[in-house]
C-alpha cells in the first residue's frame, strides 16, 4: 500500500494536484499527519468534498474500502486534532473535527452520490460500524 499511496503523491505533485487511475477527475488531497503511537510522519492521499457554503472547509471520510476498521490516519488525525494539507498547488494547516448524526449522515449521503463507491463501503460496514466523517477546517 505504501508504494501505491508513494506513486498518487508523486503524480499529485508533479500534476498539481491531479492523479489518474481510479481517482481521475476526483477531489484529491494529501494529508500530513503524525503517527499517534510511532511518533513517526506520514502522508496520505484521499479524496475530499468540498463544504458548498465554507470554502474553508473540506471533508474525508474514513471508509478505509469498507473496511471491517477505521484507517490509523483517522486514529492519528483525531488524536492531534490538527494536519497539514497539500490540495492542488496549496499547502496550508487544519483543525481536524468528526462531523456526527444527522450532519455526517447528510454530508456522506453526498459523497455516495458523486462516487457510488462510497455507498459500496457503506453497505460493507453495515452493522459493524459507521464511517467517519472529518471536516478539515483551514486554520
Amino acid at each position: 500500500m505504501s508504494d501505491w499511496n508513494a506513486g498518487v503523491i508523486d503524480e499529485f505533485r508533479a500534476n498539481e494536484g491531479r492523479v489518474s487511475g481510479p481517482f481521475e477527475g476526483a477531489p484529491m488531497l494529501l494529508v500530513h499527519h503524525r503517527g499517534r503511537k510511532s511518533g513517526n510522519d506520514h502522508v496520505t492521499p484521499m479524496m475530499y468534498l468540498p463544504d458548498a457554503d465554507d470554502p474553508d472547509t473540506i471533508y474525508v471520510f474514513a471508509s478505509k474500502g469498507g473496511a471491517p476498521s477505521n484507517p490509523d490516519w483517522y486514529h492519528n488525525l483525531m488524536a492531534a486534532s490538527t494536519a497539514h494539507v497539500e490540495r492542488g498547488t496549496e499547502a496550508y494547516d487544519v483543525t481536524v473535527e468528526e462531523i456526527t448524526g444527522d450532519e455526517r449522515d447528510r454530508i456522506y449521503t453526498q459523497q455516495a452520490r458523486l462516487f457510488p463507491g462510497f455507498a459500496e463501503y457503506e453497505e460493507k460496514v453495515e452493522g459493524i460500524r459507521v464511517i467517519p466523517v472529518l471536516a478539515l477546517h483551514r486554520s
